[in-house]
């Protein structure tokens, strides 16, 4: 699955559609600590946190994750909008309360 695909999936609303949608996502990683993300958060994953600060934007690059979902109601603050270049990493969340009948889709494209 790539990223351009999770976009068009229409489970996310997109906060920044990074410059490389049509990269493959290899895996997924939850993790809300900052600095375990930064030292376990595998290249091309689509990283799910509810951290929404500049920070995150620092550990998603460090980690080359392929993108990051906001999850839980969070979202960027304002430090990390304006700070979030187009030609960074996409950020989403999800549109709706994710419930497994909506996201088993998604997660079969991810292992397809």
């Amino acid at each position: 699955m790539t990223i351009q695909t999770l976009i068009e999936s229409g489970l996310f609303t997109v906060v920044n559609r990074g410059a490389d949608t049509d990269r493959a996502i290899t895996s997924v990683y939850c993790c809300d600590l900052l600095s375990v993300a930064m030292g376990h958060a595998p290249a091309g994953s689509a990283w799910v946190t509810v951290m929404g600060n500049i920070n995150t934007l620092a550990v998603v690059a460090l980690t080359d994750a392929a993108c990051v979902v906001l999850a839980g109601g969070a979202h960027l603050d304002e430090a990390a909008l304006a700070k979030s270049p187009p030609s960074s990493r996409s950020l989403c969340w999800p549109r709706m309360k994710p419930s497994l009948r909506r996201l088993s889709p998604f997660t079969k494209k991810l292992h397809d």
